[in-house]
């Protein structure tokens, strides 16, 4: 499924994957992420930390009547306050899809997979 925006000038469709990939790229910017995290460790057999590149893979995108609901797994640094991390990446979230795609999110749940220890 897509997003879809009508303005005066016509029709525009944001894929899931596209807005999968805002959310990932926001939220690997906050300080105490280490990365993001499979959303299928046991199906994926994967304990490990996905790559930058991977980082929509952590993110589950459905669409509601009032805007989306964005799911963000994360692995979160050792030694930082995992609360105020998880906020910081809700309202990063919340503020890179308003103003870069149009859309507005109606949830961001933040589940926290794993804690590893940030290498300097």
């Amino acid at each position: 499924m897509a997003v879809k925006i009508q303005n005066q000038f016509g029709n525009i469709d944001i894929s899931n994957d596209v807005i999968a990939t805002v959310v990932g790229g926001a939220a690997t910017e906050i300080f105490g992420i280490v990365g993001m995290a499979s959303k299928n460790q046991i199906r994926d057999n994967l304990n490990g930390i996905l790559k930058r590149d991977n980082y929509s893979k952590g993110v589950v995108v459905r669409q509601e009547e009032e805007g989306v609901a964005i799911d963000v797994y994360i692995i979160a640094g050792y030694g930082t306050k995992i609360s105020e991390v998880c906020r910081n990446v809700q309202e990063k979230v919340k503020y890179n899809l308003g103003s870069m795609l149009g859309v507005t999110a109606k949830s961001v749940n933040v589940i926290v997979q794993g804690v590893r220890v940030i290498e300097d």
